[in-house]
């Protein structure tokens, strides 16, 4: 965005916040907008997501070194975060149901129609227009991502895996502390400091050896 982290990014923080925007994407498939959202993957690592990726058994999404920025491959656990196992669940249950009408194999997790999503420009664009988000990026559901897991307290090098960031200095400029995040630390600061100044007990010797 030109104004940088703004407004509109935070309001992407909150899952709720996000309703609007599904809603308005809802003809798009909004399933891929939402595990960016989760995980912090990059448009293009889910746009050629195919379901042989995708270990229901192991509850893992595996990302192949060929489809990753950095050329490293990833993994993520889907199974204990339940909005994406559900998330993974309802995609699927959506793909077969379309395999089933239109007699044929569909490999893309996310599609339009059963068709690989080539570009999602116009139609993301129109999506933030109507839901009063004008101006958001689909990267920045990237930087949603690494905010939510430093919010979460995951360290940097197990949130690095997770969303495939090569070098803790480009994660660094995701991590940005807003308002909200910034009052709790110096609330957690201003505890440090009155627990500091608590005045010690002192225990007279002769009741500490009757102890």
């Amino acid at each position: 965005m030109a104004q940088g982290v703004s407004t509109l990014l935070f309001n992407l923080l909150n899952p709720n916040e996000t309703v609007s925007l599904k809603a308005h994407q809802a003809h798009e498939n909004p399933n891929g907008q939402a595990l960016a959202f989760l995980t912090g993957w990059r448009k293009r690592e889910i746009l050629t997501l195919q379901w042989s990726q995708v270990d229901f058994e192991a509850g893992e999404i595996r990302l192949s070194l060929t489809q990753s920025k950095n050329r490293e491959g990833r993994t993520f656990p889907f199974r204990v975060l339940p909005a994406l196992n559900d998330l993974l669940d309802r995609q699927q249950e959506h793909t077969r149901g379309l395999e089933r009408t239109r007699g044929e194999i569909i490999p893309w997790v996310f599609h339009r129609n059963g068709e690989q999503i080539r570009s999602m420009k116009t139609a993301w664009g129109r999506a933030c227009r109507r839901a009063g988000l004008e101006g958001t990026l689909f990267h920045d559901l990237r930087r949603c991502a690494v905010m939510n897991l430093e919010r979460a307290g995951v360290s940097r090098s197990v949130a690095m895996k997770l969303t495939g960031h090569k070098t803790e200095s480009v994660y660094s400029r995701y991590a940005i502390a807003d308002k909200a995040a910034q009052e709790e630390g110096v609330e957690k600061l201003a505890r440090l400091f009155e627990g500091k100044k608590e005045p010690r007990t002192t225990i007279p010797m002769k009741a500490a050896a009757d102890r």
